[in-house]
């Protein structure tokens, strides 16, 4: 049955996202958004564009208004800019250009799972890499034969990132994948740019409040950017993430405050959280990894689902436990509360 579909799409399992409720009252810690509300020059933006005619056109399929913003905010040549319907568009992307059928990738684990199941869609086979006690990792283990190398820093979903320096001289074709980078102290965007083997994809749905729109870009060397153009679909980003997306990134100063609460409030949770049993690592992204010395994770996601509170609950080979998103304080609040009741 189904012996027209290609062998390896019929063995994966597919990426499962967190779960999306779209009834009740629930406080939602499981998929790492944004709390709060995205710059209102997004909101006016939108407006502006809903009563205009954009709607009845097609976008512009290179992204020339955002590229450019972005060139002059992050100075980066907009050549070396890809737009994408959001970063898992531009990782995708960017293994179609890389990673031949029956190739060869890497990845560490625990980290995002959609690089397996984009390793899969390709028949590309893994080599996995553990991260050390320290959160490093050893890139003299890397095959020099691998096609294509992810790394997400700071890591999902342990928050975790890689020793400064470390994926500079790294041994193959390498994504940096930054999608939580805005809540960390350091970034690699401007390597690309001095390394041609090197990509970085970034998102707006986090640190800009914007994952209900869908956008995301990538930096490369503009001449492997063009390469990367010829990949894409055609209109991969719709007009009103083009807009919303440009108006968010020109409001850096909304994205900072936003950041620089969460960021406080992550450093207050991660100390309630320690104080009630669970191993916690000093995360530089929007969420917390925990842990419970006694209790099972699977057991305690299941216990705040049944109080209303969605976490993720991600399970690998080498452990288990539960990704918490930064709510918001009273968010946060409510969810200790009850961890302190469970356990």
């Amino acid at each position: 049955m189904l012996d027209f579909v290609r062998p390896n799409i019929l063995r994966m399992r597919g990426y499962e996202p967190g779960e999306q409720p779209q009834e009740g009252s629930v406080i939602k810690l499981n998929t790492n958004e944004n709390p709060y509300p995205p710059s209102p020059r997004v909101l006016e933006a939108l407006r502006q564009a809903i009563h205009g005619d954009r709607l009845r056109k097609y976008p512009d399929p290179q992204g020339r208004q955002f590229r450019e913003t972005a060139a002059r905010i992050f100075d980066v040549p907009p050549e070396a800019i890809l737009i994408a319907n959001g970063s898992d568009d531009a990782l995708t992307i960017i293994t179609r250009a890389l990673v031949p059928e029956n190739g060869e990738v890497c990845f560490p684990s625990p980290s995002y799972p959609l690089y397996e199941t984009l390793a899969a869609i390709q028949g590309a086979a893994c080599h996995i890499l553990r991260f050390t006690a320290e959160g490093d990792l050893p890139a003299e283990t890397v095959p020099r034969r691998v096609h294509l190398t992810y790394i997400p820093n700071p890591n999902s979903p342990t928050g975790t990132v890689v020793p400064r320096g470390r994926l500079q001289g790294w041994p193959t074709p390498l994504v940096i994948d930054e999608a939580y980078a805005d809540f960390a102290e350091e970034n690699y965007l401007h390597l690309p740019l001095k390394n041609e083997r090197v990509i970085v994809t970034r998102s707006l749905s986090k640190s800009y409040s914007l994952a209900g729109i869908r956008f995301g870009f990538a930096v490369a060397c503009p001449e492997l950017t063009r390469q990367l153009y010829k990949v894409k679909d055609s209109y991969n980003c719709d007009a009103l993430s083009l807009i919303a997306a440009t108006a968010a990134i020109e409001d850096q100063e909304h994205m900072r405050q936003n950041v620089a609460r969460l960021r406080a409030t992550r450093q207050r949770v991660s100390v309630h959280l320690r104080q009630l049993g669970f191993l916690v690592p000093e995360s530089h992204a929007n969420f917390v990894w925990c842990v419970h010395r006694a209790h099972p994770a699977r057991w305690l996601y299941e216990q705040l689902k049944a109080r209303g509170i969605l976490v993720r609950y991600l399970r690998y080979p080498e452990t288990e436990g539960l990704r918490i998103t930064i709510g918001t304080d009273a968010e946060m609040d409510r969810l200790l509360d009850e961890l302190r009741r469970i356990v």
